[in-house]
């Protein structure tokens, strides 16, 4: 079953291929080469609006989207870290509220400080575990941890005075 974004898709690679074959028809002259300049311009765009829409990020974009985007804050809602957070010691569960104020934590990290620190902290990974897993080095791993856990804390010093 197709949905809007297939068609747009389609009408995309379509209008690419039209123009394409108009290209096709121009000559060498010199309005036909501004033309064909301007066709290519078009086509391009076309091309890097489709790749965006097929592969859901940036064009060129190696590690999904960019950082710090609107994406970043999807994912950080469909994660599935926060069912986890329903595994407290058996005095107390943790509260609506106190879930939200673990997210508003982690919300403020990088993707890879948040990675790193939830790795180490959350699964007890080493830095060696991590480094492997992420296929990054190790001191890169520690400067990650590093500065997540001082945003953290200068996070929640600045909410002990408020």
């Amino acid at each position: 079953m197709e949905n809007w974004a297939d068609n747009l898709i389609y009408e995309y690679e379509m209008g690419r291929k039209d123009l394409s074959a108009k290209k096709k028809e121009l000559n060498d002259s010199v309005m036909d080469c501004q033309d064909k300049s301007q066709i290519n311009s078009m086509m391009n765009g076309m091309s890097e609006s489709i790749e965006w829409m097929t592969k859901g990020r940036e064009p060129g974009k190696r590690r999904g989207a960019d950082k710090r985007g609107i994406y970043q804050r999807k994912a950080m809602t469909e994660m599935d870290m926060f069912p986890s957070l329903d595994i407290t010691p058996k005095e107390r569960e943790l509260s609506e509220v106190e879930k939200q104020s673990i997210y508003d934590v982690l919300i403020d990290l990088s993707p890879r400080e948040r990675q790193c620190f939830l790795l180490h902290k959350v699964y007890f990974l080493t830095f060696a575990q991590i480094s492997e897993e992420l296929e990054i080095g190790r001191s890169s791993v520690q400067k990650y941890v590093e500065r997540a856990k001082n945003k953290i804390s200068c996070r929640a010093s600045v909410v002990q005075c408020s």
